[in-house]
C-alpha cells in the first residue's frame, strides 16, 4: 500500500487506539475486584432472573474454558496480540480501526493482567469471570470487549475500510488507470 497525499494529511489514531485501550483495561479490572470483593466462588446474583447472572469464575483456559492447563499457551498468545496490535496500531489513521483495535488490546490485555498476577507464578494466573447469560460461557467485560472489536473488524473489512482511513472502492479506480496508462500519469509517453 503506498502512501498518498490523502492519507498523510490524516492524523494518526494512536492515541485514540490507547485510551479505548485504557479504558477499556481499567474497567475490566475495576469490576473484577469488585466481584473478588463481593462474590465467592460460585455465588450467583440474580440481575434478570435466571437469564442474567453475576457469578465468581476462574478460568485457566481459553474462550469457553477450552485448553484448561495450558494457561502459559494463552498467555503467550496474548502477549503477543498485544505487541502486534501496538505495532500496527502506528499505521491506524481510522478513527473507527483506532476505536477497534483499542477494544481488542485492551480485552486482550485485561485479561492478561489476570494471567500475570493472579497465578502462583506469573503467566499461570486464572481469568476472573463473572457475567453469566443464559446457557452461554461465563465471560467478563475484557472478553466482550475482545469479541465486538473482532465485530468490528468483520464490519470494517465488509466496508472496506482501510487502516490508513481510505476506502478500498477509492483504491481500485486509481490502480485501474495505472494500469491502463503503464504506471505513467501521462498518457502518451514512450509511443
Amino acid at each position: 500500500m503506498t502512501t498518498t497525499d490523502n492519507t498523510a494529511a490524516r492524523p494518526r489514531r494512536y492515541l485514540i487506539l490507547l485510551l479505548v485501550a485504557l479504558i477499556a483495561i481499567v474497567a475490566d479490572l475495576l469490576t473484577k475486584e469488585w466481584v473478588l470483593a463481593a462474590f465467592s466462588q460460585g455465588e450467583r446474583l440474580d440481575i434478570i432472573g435466571n437469564f442474567v447472572q453475576f457469578t465468581l469464575v476462574y478460568n485457566t483456559g481459553a474462550a469457553f474454558s477450552l485448553g484448561t492447563g495450558y494457561t502459559w499457551v494463552f498467555t503467550a498468545i496474548a502477549t503477543l496480540v498485544v505487541l502486534v496490535i501496538a505495532y500496527l496500531g502506528w499505521r491506524v489513521r481510522s478513527l473507527w480501526w483506532g476505536v477497534t483495535l483499542g477494544l481488542m488490546m485492551g480485552g486482550a490485555a485485561g485479561n492478561l493482567v489476570d494471567r500475570y498476577f493472579r497465578g502462583e507464578t506469573p503467566g499461570t494466573g486464572a481469568v476472573v469471570d463473572f457475567i453469566s447469560v443464559g446457557n452461554f460461557p461465563v465471560f467478563n467485560i475484557a472478553d466482550s470487549c475482545v469479541v465486538v472489536g473482532a465485530c468490528l473488524v468483520v464490519l470494517l473489512t465488509f466496508r472496506g475500510l482501510n487502516l490508513d482511513g481510505t476506502m478500498v472502492a477509492d483504491e481500485e479506480p486509481a490502480r485501474k488507470k495505472d494500469s491502463d496508462t503503464g504506471g505513467n500519469d501521462e498518457q502518451g509517453q514512450g509511443a
